[in-house]
């Protein structure tokens, strides 16, 4: 497509060529005309046209239109007219677009029964939404199909892992280190802010210093596992993106050998998918989106996983819309939270803005002292870096901007 016009050259643009820019921004019938949109007896041929045409098959549902009069009818039932148009607009659109085109294609046209096919796998542009829709339809990939569809998944989450895991393994080896303090530090352990807010009463006015009679130290890392890590995955649909963050992020963790990490995914039945966490690819094709809903039943399953309360940090990736028992949910949790596990909600962990979830349920465990939260993968590290320090999770959220689903009481 020709660059975008720049408003000092609008004056040089020839009358011909701005009404054949019109045309291509308002689309139009195969005679060149805009349907009655001011644009009329633009004809495009060559490149233009198969730009053009390649929208058209996915945008263009007027009544009546030759492409759009159907919704189903833009690219038809075939894979070979398919195919060619996946390749058109990968020929002509940067690869941000064609991931755009593709998912609004799928949306509209109903392709979700060729993607069941080898041949489109490998022709489609690998995005998180595809990633979602393959995990969704899981269970219906044929054996021709499935090792395309793992090669696509595999391409996203690798991304997705390059992106977020050495971020993630300096937040978390940091919380640890800062959360293994000791009173008798060397030198290079010394944390100089704690021990200063530690020897406050011992200011010298007249030296304008502190006296530390107390030293605060990072301690040395230790060999033995420092925290338990459970996360707890909500497998219903309005979940999927979610889902696969908090399979990279436990696929991450579990690399960590200072963090014994579990990994499970529940719907109105509970997979422990621990096994698994080798490969994150293997974990998302352990999950299985849609369904009903039973937290409480996964969090019955979550305490039988815990040993050291104190050292536990339980993330519970869910909306909260429970299909189970509520006030058993309810007793669940406050059993946790009193044997001193570290219990977070995240309502959606994904690029989205705030999520839908079920405020009444948000309230209830906020009431317990159990935050609910939204969180973007790139913030996921940091607050997971709190929750093993031990910080107050609400207010470290406003603090740093997450939405939180109950304001905190501001800080005294």
């Amino acid at each position: 497509m020709n660059a975008p016009v720049r408003a000092d050259e609008v004056g040089r643009v020839s009358p011909q060529e701005r009404m054949r820019r019109w045309r291509m921004v308002l689309g139009g019938a195969d005679d060149g005309e805009s349907g009655g949109q001011g644009v009329t007896g633009v004809a495009l041929d060559g490149h233009d046209a198969r730009i053009d045409a390649a929208l058209a098959a996915v945008y263009d549902t007027r009544p009546g239109s030759k492409r759009g009069g159907a919704r189903s009818g833009g690219l038809g039932s075939s894979a070979p007219a398919v195919a060619r148009w996946l390749g058109d607009i990968r020929r002509y659109f940067p690869s941000s677009v064609v991931q755009v085109l593709q998912r609004d294609a799928i949306d509209r046209l109903q392709l979700r029964q060729l993607l069941l096919e080898p041949e489109m796998l490998r022709a489609v542009e690998p995005d998180l939404h595809l990633v979602t829709l393959l995990v969704e339809l899981n269970k219906l990939l044929p054996d021709a199909t499935r090792a395309s569809a793992r090669q696509v998944v595999a391409q996203v989450v690798a991304q997705i892992e390059q992106r977020l895991a050495a971020r993630t393994k300096q937040a978390v080896q940091g919380a640890l280190a800062r959360s293994q303090r000791t009173r008798r530090p060397r030198h290079a352990d010394i944390d100089w802010g704690r021990t200063i807010h530690a020897n406050l009463r011992h200011y010298l006015p007249e030296q304008r210093t502190v006296v530390p009679e107390r030293l605060v130290g990072y301690g040395r890392r230790q060999r033995s596992l420092a925290r338990d890590v459970i996360v707890a995955i909500d497998q219903s649909g309005s979940m999927a993106d979610s889902v696969v963050y908090a399979a990279v992020f436990g696929a991450v963790l579990a690399s960590l050998p200072a963090l014994r990490t579990h990994v499970v995914a529940f719907d109105t039945a509970v997979a422990d998918l621990t096994p698994l966490l080798h490969d994150p690819v293997d974990v998302l094709f352990g999950v299985q989106l849609g369904g009903g809903t039973d937290i409480a039943q996964a969090m019955g399953y979550c305490q039988q996983l815990v040993t050291r309360p104190a050292d536990t940090v339980l993330v519970l990736v869910s909306d909260l819309f429970e299909g189970g028992n509520s006030a058993l949910l309810h007793d669940r949790v406050a059993q946790l939270r009193q044997s001193g596990v570290t219990v977070l909600v995240l309502l959606a962990l994904s690029d989205e803005g705030a999520p839908a979830y079920d405020h009444g349920q948000a309230a209830v465990l906020a009431a317990m002292g159990v935050p609910s939260l939204a969180c973007t993968p790139d913030a996921f590290p940091d607050l997971l870096a709190a929750a093993l320090e031990g910080r107050e999770l609400g207010r470290w959220a406003n603090e740093h901007g997450l939405h939180t689903a109950v304001p905190m009481a501001p800080a005294t």
